[in-house]
Parts: structure tokens; C-alpha cells; sequence
């Protein structure tokens, strides 16, 4: 049998209480040689039974506790423990596994419990020398070894005394562990009772826990139901923010198109305003140019009037109407012509007026001869005989009052 790995079961059971006359170890030599492989013989009693984790171990002689072995080997359970054969056994040590000191050992039988069983003589392992050959030789050295003979009877009786005396205190430890077992019974009697209680006590739990099972599945059989509610809630919320997002999409982009068509109405008006404030203001320059030449005809007016000797506001005023727009109406005078309403009595003729009051130079009579005048084509444009300044020939009347200013 060969040496596992496995450590053996061990205790710290001191030598004095070791039982060691239930394993007996047979032929066991006083020394052993180193390198080869030691047979260890051994015998089993009929109060011993063996176990599957009994060992037999190699200890040095002064061991105290099983822990202390050298090397150790597993025992064989023997097939049938009534036949002799079963009862004699052994054990093999591979040399490797060996001592290589001097000293002394001896083999134990461990049980699985780590109680010793029994303990060999002591032994050595050391070479074979000429002391240890013995030769009788003389008669005196044969009575000695009878001596020793009779000395080793005598222990060995003396070990058989000590084993039955050890064999009653294991009948006794028996008749207590009997008791013990006795005892044991009842209290194991008690305890089934007790295990009993507590079974029922457990089936209540069970049945307790089933009824919390039951309320459980339907507790989660009303949560899949309320997700699966909050499921549809949050796709139906999910499709209204898609919807109103939708539709926040279309009134930003319409908002947008409004506001962009907006902007260009805006910028078209704002155009148009421009436009208008340009005519605005060249009609304003132009009403302003207009009362400009409107001031300077009435201040021209008012000399006239004065150099005539007439006064302005004596004079009848006559409002131009639709029938007074024709020929005898000037519709360049804003306040209408002057010279209407006067009598030729009241002051001479323009006529009659031959030479300037100015330059007292007779006017040429194509000049002021309305007759002849009339009779002559038109001109396009007239000019001042004086300064050469020209009006177009629609202005005809500003001409002559033109002209008639040169004479004041």
C-alpha cells in the first residue's frame, strides 16, 4: 500500500492513556538496514475492529502525541474480519520514505479517531555489524540467554496482565457508554418529538408562505397590468407631443410665412413711404417755390398798383370760377390778374404809353401793339428787350408784367 498525500487523522491522546493491547506487531527485528523496504507484521484482536482510516505510523521512541510521526502508511480492511487470516495483516514502507538516522523507532497503529491501538518493541535502522551476529560458543554464555529468555516471559506476562486489566476498563467504559447510549436514546426521543413540533411548525410557515405566494402573484399579476396601463399611457402621451409638436411645427412655420410676408409688406410700405416723403417733399419744395413767386407777384402787384396810383385792397375782388378759366384768365396768377376790373379812364393805357418812364426811350411797336401782335404767328418763347431774360410763350402775361417792372 502506498503513502497518499493525505494527512492522517491525529489527536494529542498522551501515551498513559493509549490502549495499545488491541494491535499486536509480530516479528519486528531489532534494527533495520537502511535502503530497503521494512514489512511491518501485525495482528488484530477480537475486540478491536478496524476502520477505513486506520494508519500505522513510524514514531521515534519519546513520542508524546500522535502528531509526532516519522512516515506513515494506511492499513487494508481485511475482507472478512472472523477468519485468522483477516486477522493477520501487514504493511510495507518504501526505503524513500525511511529514517536515515540511528535512533529509535517504533510502529504504532492509529485509528481513524487518533487513538493508539498498539505499539511495537523499539527499533534502528543502521548497517549489519559482527556484534549483532551471535555464536553460542560456551555453556555459560547459553544459560545466559536462557536468562534472558525467562526476563522477556516474564514482561511478556507481565504486558498480558496489563492488557487484561485494560480489557476490564474497556468492559466497564462499555457498560458506561451502554448507559450513556441509553440515555442518548431518550433524549433523541425528545429531540424527534421537538423535531416533530417544529415540522408542524414549518408546514404552517409553508402554508403561510404560500398564501404570501398567492397574494404575490397577484400583486405582480396587478403590477404587469398597471405597467402595461402606464405602457399605453406613456405611447399615447408620447403620440399627443408628437401631435402637438406637429402642430407646433406648422404655426411656427406658418407664423413664420406670415411674419416673413409681413416683413415684405412692411418693407414695401416702408418703400411706398419713402417714395411719397421724396414726393412729399419736392410738392412741399415746390408749394414753397410757388408762394415764393406768389409774394413776389403781389409785392410786383402792389407796385404796380401803387406806381398806378390805385390801392390793392380797394379793389372789387373777383374769385376765379370754371368760366373765368379761359383766355381772360391766366392760370399762372394764383390771386388772378391784376389788371382786371380797372378802367381805362382810372389810369393811362398801356397803350397810350409810348416811352419808357425809365429810360424815356420810345418801346418799338412790335412790342406792346397787341394788334399787330395778334396778327404776327407766335413765338415759342419771348424775350426781355431789356436784360434778355426769356419766358415761354404761355407765360405771356408774367412777360409783360416782367417788362413793365423795367418802367417803375
Amino acid at each position: 500500500m502506498e503513502e497518499t498525500v493525505e494527512d492522517p487523522p491525529t489527536s494529542a491522546v498522551l501515551l498513559d492513556h493509549c490502549h495499545f493491547s488491541q494491535v499486536i506487531f509480530n516479528s519486528v527485528e531489532k534494527f533495520y538496514v537502511p535502503g530497503g523496504d521494512v514489512t511491518c507484521y501485525y495482528t488484530l484482536t477480537q475486540q478491536f475492529i478496524p476502520r477505513r482510516k486506520d494508519w500505522i505510523g513510524i514514531f521515534r521512541v519519546g513520542w508524546k502525541t500522535t502528531r509526532e510521526y516519522y512516515t506513515f502508511m494506511w492499513v487494508s480492511l481485511p475482507v472478512d474480519l472472523n477468519s485468522h487470516s483477516a486477522k493477520q495483516q501487514e504493511v510495507q514502507f518504501k526505503a524513500y520514505y525511511l529514517p536515515k538516522d540511528d535512533e529509535y523507532y517504533q510502529f504504532c497503529y492509529v485509528d481513524q479517531d487518533g487513538v493508539v491501538r498498539g505499539a511495537s518493541i523499539p527499533f534502528q535502522f543502521r548497517p549489519e555489524n559482527e556484534e549483532d551476529i551471535l555464536v553460542v560458543t560456551t555453556q555459560e554464555e547459553l544459560e545466559i540467554l536462557k536468562s534472558t529468555a525467562q526476563k522477556l516471559e516474564q514482561e511478556a506476562k507481565a504486558q498480558k496482565d496489563g492488557w487484561e486489566t485494560e480489557l476490564l476498563q474497556l468492559k466497564e467504559q462499555n457498560q458506561k457508554m451502554s448507559s450513556e447510549n441509553e440515555k442518548m436514546g431518550v433524549r433523541v426521543e425528545q429531540l424527534q418529538a421537538q423535531l416533530s413540533t417544529r415540522e408542524k411548525e414549518m408546514e404552517k410557515l409553508v402554508q403561510g408562505d404560500q398564501d404570501k405566494t398567492e397574494q404575490l402573484e397577484r400583486l405582480n399579476k396587478e403590477n404587469s397590468q398597471l405597467l402595461l396601463t402606464l405602457t399605453q399611457q406613456k405611447e399615447r402621451q408620447k403620440k399627443l407631443e408628437q401631435t402637438v409638436e406637429e402642430k407646433l411645427k406648422q404655426e411656427e412655420t406658418t407664423t413664420l410665412k406670415k411674419q416673413q410676408a409681413l416683413k415684405d409688406e412692411n418693407a414695401g410700405l416702408s418703400k411706398k413711404l419713402s417714395e411719397n416723403k421724396i414726393i412729399y417733399d419736392a410738392l412741399q419744395k415746390e408749394k414753397e417755390r410757388l408762394e415764393r413767386e406768389n409774394d413776389l407777384l403781389k409785392r410786383e402787384n402792389s407796385r404796380l398798383l401803387s406806381y398806378m396810383g390805385l390801392d390793392f385792397d380797394s379793389l372789387p375782388y373777383q374769385a376765379p370760377t370754371s368760366d373765368q378759366g379761359g383766355a381772360g384768365q391766366n392760370p399762372a396768377l394764383v390771386y388772378g390778374n391784376p389788371y382786371s376790373g380797372i378802367q381805362e379812364s382810372s389810369a393811362p393805357s398801356l397803350l397810350a404809353v409810348k416811352k419808357c418812364p425809365t429810360c424815356k426811350s420810345d418801346f418799338a411797336g412790335d412790342i406792346l401793339d397787341f394788334t399787330s401782335e395778334q396778327q404776327r404767328p407766335q413765338p415759342l418763347c419771348l424775350s426781355c428787350p431789356i436784360c434778355d431774360k426769356t419766358f415761354p410763350a404761355k407765360e405771356k402775361q408774367i412777360f409783360e408784367d416782367h417788362v413793365f417792372c423795367h418802367s417803375l
